[in-house]
């Protein structure tokens, strides 16, 4: 695995796993967030958030989190490995919860973007199941059925994954 694709519901915990696989395995970790927020909770342009993008999975080595659905078509071809973190939504809306209490104010998914109180997003958590899930697993057997694909279904089988990997 050299290449690779971590997605999943919001609070599934995307960017703290992807930062220790990215370790464990010594690969470069980009976070979807990072790229596509901009100060103020301001999206980027759609041209510069797919350059960034097609410049990272141009390399040989990477770890990218995040699911952006619309640019799933950039990154599928090049990953050999795919992890999706298919939790449970009444933990990824506790974990975003958690988040927010605890974050309030920091800017750590983007420079500039806060952690604020938003019930819109709290919603999209609560139905990602419903409303995202099939489609974010089709696109991942159309686009990247020639990749490796590993489904976690608990926090304590990504757990048990990094340890095994580390």
């Amino acid at each position: 695995m050299r290449r690779i694709m971590v997605v999943g519901c919001s609070g599934a915990g995307k960017s703290t796993f992807s930062r220790r696989l990215g370790a464990a395995l010594g690969l470069p970790v980009t976070h979807l967030d990072r790229l596509f927020w901009r100060p103020g909770w301001t999206r980027a342009p759609e041209e510069d958030f797919h350059a960034a993008q097609q410049e990272i999975v141009s390399s040989d080595a990477w770890v990218i989190d995040g699911n952006y659905g619309a640019s799933m078509h950039l990154r599928l071809p090049r990953a050999d490995a795919i992890v999706f973190l298919d939790f449970p939504r009444r933990i990824c809306l506790r974990r975003v919860l958690v988040r927010c209490l605890r974050e309030h104010g920091q800017d750590n998914q983007a420079p500039g973007c806060p952690e604020r109180f938003d019930r819109e997003f709290y919603s999209y958590v609560w139905r990602w199941p419903k409303d995202h899930r099939e489609r974010t697993v089709r696109r991942l057997a159309d686009q990247g059925a020639h990749a490796r694909r590993i489904v976690l279904t608990r926090p304590r089988e990504a757990a048990e994954f990094l340890r095994r990997i580390g």
